[in-house]
């Protein structure tokens, strides 16, 4: 099933992928069917939806995309848009995540299509990540059924894990508990999950679940893609075993949370269009707040329009960069909200709203120790924290 809202007189089609973890073994998986059904089945999914952030209609909400084609595609495959196995004898689960991307492809080209300019794959947290995975299989099934005048381009928000060292060791009991990499392993054997060709001729067999982490399968992509990842990604945290719960984060913590932050900003350095804001958060751009993040002055469809932009330049004429309207954004300091355009930050036992200092102070920041490694007054960092320089 898809939602979709037609725009007659438009030739761009935004095709969206719902986002929601994933589950991987008969236990996992039972028990998101039992408490997440809607992530399982389409059973109980309502008739129609409202499109939010990017996927609105209303232009001062979404000044860019307002008028394009939407489609929004429910994640009901848990398996990160990658499965293609169906119910068998010894799996109870269907796993089609891939096969349903070129199913609904197939029937929009008779709902108008295959007369489209440019297909936006879009998609949010595990939906970002199968944009990575499925892009380029899009605009090589719609070369294959004749339609190369499409321009297929991805944009993958909150997609872009690191398979790093987890603070916290822990063993592989559960989706939240276990580490990405073993996580992606056993469902990829779960799934029966399927990698793009190029990436998966990068690594030996049984290595394919390389293909999931963002800086390894980008560098193999055909489609133009843009990134939009926070800093410090809650996700991320949450498989790092970071649990920010209210009690002040050790120094240990608090070490590895901006180290996270400085790997996941090295990754993203030969990333020609991306948009990395350094806040605590996840999801961006179907919330409605999603014109208000800014890095370095720019906000996020700002960014996507220049984007936009130089790929209709470029197809032109092989013409530099467009002056005054950048595409490479990448916040350069060093801790979660030190960006002040970052969503509000809300205690998560009160649900008050806190701002920067308050919230690096519950975080067990300490402001005087700080500002003595920084060699300032500890009134001067903190107003220059709460400004964001």
């Amino acid at each position: 099933s898809y939602y979709l809202k037609e725009s007659k007189g438009s030739r761009r089609w935004l095709l969206f992928l719902e986002g929601g973890w994933y589950c991987f073994n008969r236990e996992n998986c039972d028990t998101r069917y039992d408490t997440m059904r809607r992530l399982m089945s389409s059973r109980e999914w309502p008739a129609t939806r409202v499109g939010t952030g990017i996927l609105s209609s209303q232009p001062e909400e979404n000044p860019h995309w307002w008028n394009a084609n939407m489609v929004f595609i429910p994640y009901c495959s848990s398996d990160v848009w990658s499965g293609a196995s169906s119910k068998s004898e010894k799996n109870e689960y269907a796993f089609m995540g891939a096969l349903i991307i070129q199913e609904v492809i197939k029937e929009l080209l008779g709902k108008g299509l295959s007369t489209a300019k440019v297909l936006l794959l879009a998609g949010s947290s595990a939906g970002g990540t199968g944009v990575l995975l499925n892009v380029d299989r899009v605009a090589e099934q719609l070369d294959e059924m004749g339609y190369q005048g499409i321009q297929v381009r991805g944009l993958a928000d909150s997609g872009w894990f690191l398979d790093n060292k987890q603070y916290r060791r822990t063993d592989c009991i559960d989706t939240i508990t276990c580490a990405p990499t073993e996580a992606i392993r056993r469902g990829i054997r779960y799934w029966n999950g399927i990698v793009p060709e190029r990436c998966k001729l990068q690594f030996k067999d049984g290595e394919e679940w390389n293909c999931f982490f963002g800086y390894k399968i980008y560098p193999t992509l055909r489609c133009p893609v843009f990134v939009v990842q926070w800093l410090f990604d809650e996700a991320q945290l949450t498989v790092d075993n970071v649990h920010l719960t209210g009690q002040p984060v050790q120094e240990g913590q608090w070490l590895y949370i901006q180290n996270l932050g400085r790997e996941l900003r090295n990754t993203l350095k030969d990333v020609t269009a991306s948009f990395a804001p350094a806040c605590l958060s996840h999801e961006i751009i179907t919330r409605n707040h999603w014109t208000d993040i800014q890095v370095k002055g720019t906000s996020l469809p700002r960014a996507l329009h220049c984007w936009d932009r130089s790929l209709h330049e470029s197809n032109k004429n092989g013409k530099a960069p467009l002056k005054g309207c950048p595409i490479h954004l990448i916040d350069s300091c060093p801790w979660p909200h030190c960006n002040p355009s970052c969503p509000t930050i809300r205690d998560q036992f009160t649900g008050q709203e806190m701002n920067v200092i308050q919230f690096l102070m519950h975080m067990g920041f300490d402001v005087q120790k700080m500002a003595q490694q920084q060699g300032l007054e500890p009134s001067k960092l903190l107003g220059m924290l709460s400004s964001g320089n």
